[in-house]
C-alpha cells in the first residue's frame, strides 16, 4: 500500500524543508552555547549543508522554472537564484574549513542568517504569488518529492534519515 503524500502542495513541501533546516540551525546554536567540541557541530553543519543543497536543487530544477513561467517575473526568480548562489558559496566555505577553524561557528551562523532572509523573501514573495498564480502547485509535489529522495540518497549526511 502506498503512503499518502503528507504535503498539500509544492509550497507546503518546500516550507516543511525550511522549517526542518531552521530546527537544525537552532540545534547548532545550542551546541555552540553549550561549548560542544567540534565533532558534533561539524556533523550537524554537514547535515545542514546537505539539506540545503538538496532543497536548492529541487527548487532550481522543478519549482522555480514552473513559477517563472506562471508569474513571468524574471527579476524575482533571478534574485532567488542569486540568493541560492550566495548560500552555496558559504556552504562551500564551510565544507572546506577545518573543524577547529575559529571562524567555523561564525560561518555557520552567517549561513543561517542568509537562509533566514531567503526564506522570508521566498515566503512573502514567491510562495504567496505562486499560490495566487494560475498554476497547479499540487501537481509539483510528486516530482519535487521524487527528486528530493533521489538527491537525499546520494548525500551521506542525509541518507540515514531517508531510510
Amino acid at each position: 500500500m502506498k503512503q499518502p503524500i503528507a504535503y498539500e502542495d509544492a509550497v507546503d513541501l518546500l516550507d516543511a524543508d525550511h522549517k526542518a533546516v531552521k530546527q537544525l540551525f537552532i540545534q547548532y546554536g545550542a551546541l555552540v552555547e553549550e561549548g560542544a567540541p567540534p565533532p558534533p557541530k561539524v556533523a550537524l553543519a554537514t547535515r545542514i549543508c546537505a539539506a540545503l543543497v538538496v532543497h536548492a536543487q529541487i527548487e532550481e530544477e522543478i519549482f522555480y522554472p514552473a513559477v517563472r513561467e506562471a508569474l513571468n517575473d524574471d527579476a524575482l526568480m533571478d534574485e532567488a537564484l542569486q540568493e541560492h548562489a550566495e548560500a552555496k558559496e558559504v556552504i562551500a566555505k564551510i565544507q572546506s574549513m577545518r573543524q577547529t577553524d575559529p571562524a567555523y561557528d561564525a560561518t555557520v551562523r552567517k549561513l543561517g542568517k542568509l537562509i533566514d532572509q531567503h526564506v522570508l523573501e521566498e515566503r512573502e514573495q514567491i510562495f504567496l504569488r505562486a499560490r495566487n498564480a494560475p498554476m497547479d502547485l499540487r501537481s509539483l509535489v510528486l516530482p519535487l518529492l521524487k527528486r528530493k529522495q533521489q538527491l537525499t540518497k546520494k548525500m551521506p549526511a542525509l541518507a540515514k534519515e531517508a531510510a
